[in-house]
C-alpha cells in the first residue's frame, strides 16, 4: 500500500523501498511519507521484481540481504529489463568490496547502516532530482541488416551470420556509422587499437571477408567503397 503526506515542502518523489525487517522498514516508509513522499513497501526480492517492472518508481531503496532474489541479483535483474530508475542501496554490509560490487551491479549510490535519516532524505532528494537513464541500446538495424549487441551476433533477412570477433566489432562500427565515410585510418584505431598504420592490407581483407559474408547471396549491397576515402555501410535509396 502506498502512503502520502498531505505536506509539500519539497519535490514528491515515488519510492519503492525493498526490506525485510520489519521495524527499518515502517521507520523507513513514515519518515518518507513524512516528507512529502509516495512510498511503496516490499519484503523480498521476488515481490520487489514484480512491482518494480510492473510499476513506474522514481527511486528504488534496496537492502541486499533481503530474501529471494539478494539485492545484487534484484538489481542485475531489473537493469537487464531496462528498468533503469535510481538505486540506493541501504545496507548493513559497508565494506569497500561491498560498496563497490552494488554500484558495478546498476547501483546509484550506497549508505550504510546505522544511518542518519537526515543523509537518507538528502541522498534521496538529490537522486529525485537525476534525470531518469536512457533504455540500455541492445540491437542496430540498417535495412534488412541487424546485429544484437548484447548476443554480439548479425543476422540478415533473419538469416544468421557467421563472424570471427574482428569482423563483428568492424561490422558494429560500421553501422554505428552508418550513411558515413569511415576511413581506414579511423578503422585502424577502432576496431583494431593501432594508432599508427601497419602498412598491410590487413583492413582492406577483413572488409572483403565482411562483404563476402553480409552482401553475397541477399543483396541489395550495404557496404560501399568510397575510392579515395574508405568505406559506406549504408541502406540502398
Amino acid at each position: 500500500m502506498f502512503a502520502q503526506s498531505q505536506g509539500e515542502a519539497r519535490r514528491s518523489v515515488k519510492i519503492l523501498v525493498i526490506e525485510d525487517d520489519v521495524e527499518t522498514a515502517e521507520y523507513l516508509v513514515n519518515g518518507l511519507h513524512e516528507e512529502g513522499h509516495l512510498v511503496a513497501g516490499v519484503a523480498s526480492g521476488n515481490e520487489a521484481l514484480a512491482t518494480a517492472i510492473e510499476e513506474d518508481f522514481d527511486l528504488l531503496i534496496v537492502d541486499r540481504m533481503i530474501p529471494g532474489f539478494d539485492g545484487l541479483r534484484l538489481v542485475r535483474a531489473l537493469r537487464a529489463a531496462d528498468r533503469h530508475m535510481p538505486v540506493l542501496f541501504l545496507t548493513a554490509l559497508g565494506g569497500v568490496e561491498d560498496r563497490v560490487s552494488g554500484l558495478l551491479a546498476g547501483g546509484d549510490d550506497y549508505l550504510v547502516k546505522p544511518f542518519a535519516f537526515s543523509e537518507l532524505s538528502a541522498r534521496v532528494a538529490a537522486l529525485g532530482r537525476r534525470p531518469r537513464a536512457a533504455a540500455m541500446e541492445t540491437s542496430l538495424r540498417v535495412h534488412d541488416l541487424e546485429i544484437d549487441l548484447l548476443s554480439r551476433t548479425a543476422r540478415r533477412r533473419d538469416e544468421p551470420i557467421e563472424l570471427q570477433p574482428r569482423e563483428y566489432r568492424l561490422l558494429e562500427y560500421l553501422m554505428r556509422h552508418a550513411g558515413q565515410v569511415v576511413t581506414r585510418t579511423m578503422l585502424l584505431e577502432h576496431v583494431w587499437d593501432l594508432h599508427f598504420d601497419p602498412r598491410t592490407n590487413v583492413v582492406e581483407t577483413h572488409v572483403s571477408r565482411l562483404r563476402s559474408k553480409v552482401d553475397k547471396g541477399f543483396g541489395p549491397q550495404l557496404i560501399h567503397t568510397v575510392r579515395g576515402a574508405g568505406y559506406c555501410l549504408r541502406a540502398p535509396r
